[in-house]
């Protein structure tokens, strides 16, 4: 037994005894994760064609990567820009506005998706993943890792993963405005419809709430720091009916990781092309 033990693993990275496809994970992460980092790069960049629907009046398709929308930039030529009333804040600041490298790189999507963008990077499941796809630390279990001089996870790395906690707050928020442009999606100038785009447009909320509101972080504020739920002092049966069905999302948290994720690039990608009119959304509004 004292040979088997000694003798578990190979030293020296990317070596190991196992013989499955131990590297599938990670190589679908790295893959996956590049993917969409690229792909809503390029989208938080253009600043145009985020938006399907009339230019007054509430109602329309509007890209989640764009929403909220806390500036819009007035100019009246950008195709596929969202009416000036969905602006929280009002018109992009002028000093942005007189600066054609401004312009370009701070677009209505530069203002907020640095919060769902820290909810992700933070997240319990994605560290693990992305630490083994991309850093290699480990790349699998039972898997040599790239050698380090010395580890720092504890005292420096683990400090700025601890934002996650905060980052929920937002996250949180993010999934009630979705929502709210899901109910907007349904009208068109204030006439009741149903398109693709608004089927889409409501999933997404859903998927991104399964996903949020699984979060370990949640878990725990809803009764995970209770070290026994049934004694007094404990937590209430509602709460506790609330804490078992948060337990389901939380198994199924990458699941819904990568469900919401896949989801919010490609309901930005269908508003862009309807928005191009390379596809037609298919609706009521037409009949």
């Amino acid at each position: 037994m004292s040979g088997v033990a000694a003798n578990y693993k190979k030293t020296g990275f990317l070596q190991t005894l196992r013989t499955d496809a131990w590297w599938f994970e990670s190589a679908y992460v790295l893959f996956g994760f590049t993917a969409f980092v690229i792909y809503s790069t390029w989208a938080g960049l253009q600043g145009n064609h985020f938006w399907v629907g009339p230019e007054h009046g509430f109602g329309g398709y509007l890209s989640p990567m764009y929403s909220p929308s806390l500036f819009l930039n007035p100019d009246p030529s950008i195709p596929g820009n969202a009416p000036m009333h969905h602006a929280l804040l009002g018109p992009m600041p002028q000093f942005i506005l007189n600066s054609k490298l401004l312009t370009f790189l701070i677009t209505p999507a530069a203002f907020i998706l640095a919060f769902p963008a820290l909810f992700r990077f933070t997240c319990y499941y994605y560290r693990g993943a992305y630490y083994k796809a991309f850093a290699g630390t480990p790349p699998g279990c039972a898997v040599g890792s790239i050698p380090q001089k010395k580890y720092k996870g504890e005292t420096q790395l683990l400090i700025f993963q601890n934002l996650h906690r905060y980052a929920l707050y937002f996250a949180i928020i993010f999934v009630f405005v979705l929502s709210y442009d899901a109910v907007l999606s349904f009208f068109r100038a204030g006439k009741f419809g149903v398109g693709v785009g608004s089927i889409i447009l409501t999933i997404n909320p859903i998927l991104l709430g399964c996903y949020t509101f699984g979060c370990h972080s949640f878990r725990h504020l809803l009764g995970g720091k209770h070290d026994c739920m049934s004694c007094p002092g404990g937590i209430s049966k509602l709460r506790h009916g609330a804490y078992q069905k948060v337990s389901w999302l939380n198994r199924n948290h990458k699941l819904f990781a990568w469900m919401s994720l896949i989801w919010v690039g490609s309901t930005d990608l269908y508003v862009r092309l309807v928005s191009h009119g390379v596809i037609t959304d298919l609706n009521t509004w037409g009949l």
